[in-house]
């Protein structure tokens, strides 16, 4: 009975705001929300959210319809462990809290282009297509927004100006740097032998390809990065950014894929998700650029350092 009086006197309040003034709040709500999974997609922060919200609504309708004056102490409890909840999510997706905040920043009415990107992208591509060429493995990151300072400084600080024969000569297999990666920022070639975080093997659509795949996809999963991968076994080349690595890419469409990303400032990847495991098929959206694996050559082979 105090459930019913309630819950009817929830509708009269309901029904004395004007239409519009609800119909902006749901909006907002669930714009919020939207917002929220769109963030967390694809991490293992999505599915605990997901949970929270809903026992969050639930515990909501219970303690509005029973009132606080007729549960107390659960009342009490329920309060209480809202904030203990707050606190521990922080805490515990500390990681994808902070990738959401980059995402934040990457929103289109915070972002411009790559500055020089089409000069990158005709010194880049020339190098790649070479190594692809000669089965020469490389790792090539190119810093965007988020700053990769703490990342470069480890290696061997360069700040050369970038040309294709550099790139070149760094990953030829007789020189002291190729065996890790080259970070790039603006028009020079920043640092070399440079250890990139690494992501772990489930990250991969494929959990053959090696650790150089798994490095690209690690440094673009906590930044704006894009990098470019070849495969040392096969000569493959493909892209990583935001923690999605692509299918394998033409090496004469590889100038036009990276000017066009680097030119919108990875606006092509808003369509990007996480790919199958097992399967390199690439998203509508990101295909468009890179191309399908229907298009590349066969699957590569795992692969070392």
């Amino acid at each position: 009975m105090v459930s019913f009086e309630r819950f009817n006197d929830l509708l009269h309040r309901l029904g004395s705001y004007a239409w519009w003034e609800i119909a902006v709040e749901i909006v907002v709500i669930w714009l919020v929300v939207f917002a929220v999974f769109r963030f967390v997609q694809g991490t293992r922060a999505a599915r605990a959210i997901k949970g929270l919200i809903v026992l969050l609504i639930f515990g909501a309708i219970f303690m509005q319809l029973l009132g606080d004056e007729h549960l107390e102490r659960l009342g009490y409890l329920y309060n209480r462990m809202l904030a203990v909840i707050a606190i521990a999510m922080v805490v515990i997706f500390q990681p994808e809290l902070r990738r959401a905040l980059i995402r934040l920043g990457e929103t289109k009415f915070m972002r411009s282009g790559y500055e020089g990107a089409a000069r990158v992208a005709g010194e880049v591509a020339p190098a790649c297509r070479y190594l692809s060429k000669a089965r020469f493995g490389a790792i090539v990151v190119i810093e965007r927004r988020v700053g990769l300072k703490g990342i470069a400084e480890v290696g061997t600080i360069l700040d050369a100006h970038l040309t294709a024969p550099l790139l070149q000569t760094i990953f030829y297999p007789g020189s002291a740097l190729h065996d890790l990666a080259v970070v790039i920022r603006g028009d020079k070639v920043y640092s070399a032998g440079v250890q990139l975080p690494m992501a772990g093997p489930t990250d991969l659509p494929d959990r053959t390809l090696g650790s150089r795949h798994r490095a690209a996809v690690g440094v673009t999963k906590d930044s704006d990065a894009l990098v470019v991968v070849v495969s040392e076994e096969t000569g493959l080349i493909r892209v990583a950014q935001r923690g999605v690595l692509s299918g394998a890419i033409d090496p004469e469409a590889l100038e036009s894929v990276l000017a066009s990303l680097l030119g919108h400032d990875g606006d092509s990847e808003d369509s990007i998700k996480p790919e199958a495991s097992g399967s390199t098929a690439v998203d509508e959206g990101f295909a468009d650029d890179v191309g399908s694996d229907e298009q590349a050559p066969a699957r590569e082979a795992g692969e070392g350092a």
